[in-house]
């Protein structure tokens, strides 16, 4: 299959069952937003959504938590994974924001990443989640999900895999496209064990069509 058809093909189902997708972190600001996402690395969004109401009830915005110091931050995320880590990134970034940002979350990519904590997944999930830009993070499941199925090629990095999705994905669906991705690798193309059976992309998907061609070579 060619794969421009193989991007139509995906984006066409995609457009038609999951239109409204999003996030599933719970969150009302941007600071807040980041915050559950520096908590997300390596940890379930149920358990964020867990912790940063009363985290960010404490400390609302970057000027109260810069304010807090990393001990006080833990007493309220010992539960998440790399929580150690974690209450010193968010010291971090807090000060920072206040220091160089007047406590506001930046909209720019390098100035995201200057941010204690902050890589260019993180960056990226602020611009597409919090600021509606054209943008592509590639997390563990959109990295799986796009190479399994054939949207990238020969992909060993997630910028690799950012680049090749951002090269065929019109640029007004990034940021949707990333939940779709997302959500499809979480619930459905599974990382162990995927549900090919209730997949509905598994028409384009190049994983189904060698299993299927396997399958035939078998009988």
């Amino acid at each position: 299959m060619e794969l421009q058809k193989r991007y139509e093909g995906v984006i066409a189902w995609f457009k038609e069952n999951m239109p409204a997708a999003a996030s599933e972190l719970r969150y009302d600001t941007p600071f807040g937003l980041l915050v559950a996402v520096v908590l997300s690395a390596q940890c379930t969004d149920k358990r964020v959504n867990q912790v940063t109401p009363p985290l960010l009830a404490r400390f609302p915005d970057a000027a109260a938590m810069a304010l807090a110091g990393e001990e006080k931050i833990l007493d309220y995320i010992k539960s998440v994974s790399y929580p150690n880590s974690k209450a010193h990134h968010l010291s971090g970034l807090s000060r920072k924001l206040v220091a160089d940002f007047g406590g506001e979350v930046p909209r720019e990519m390098d100035q995201l990443q200057s941010l204690p904590g902050v890589g260019r997944k993180t960056a990226n999930v602020m611009r597409a989640v919090a600021f509606g830009e054209a943008a592509m993070p590639v997390d563990t499941h959109v990295f799986r999900v796009a190479n399994r199925i054939g949207l990238t090629s020969n992909a060993t990095t997630p910028l690799e895999v950012e680049r090749q999705l951002v090269a065929h994905i019109p640029r007004e669906l990034l940021s949707i496209a990333h939940h779709w991705l997302i959500l499809h690798g979480r619930y459905v193309c599974t990382a162990r064990s995927p549900r090919c059976g209730e997949c509905g992309i598994s028409p384009w998907c190049l994983h189904a069509s060698r299993a299927d061609q396997c399958k035939r070579a078998l009988t």
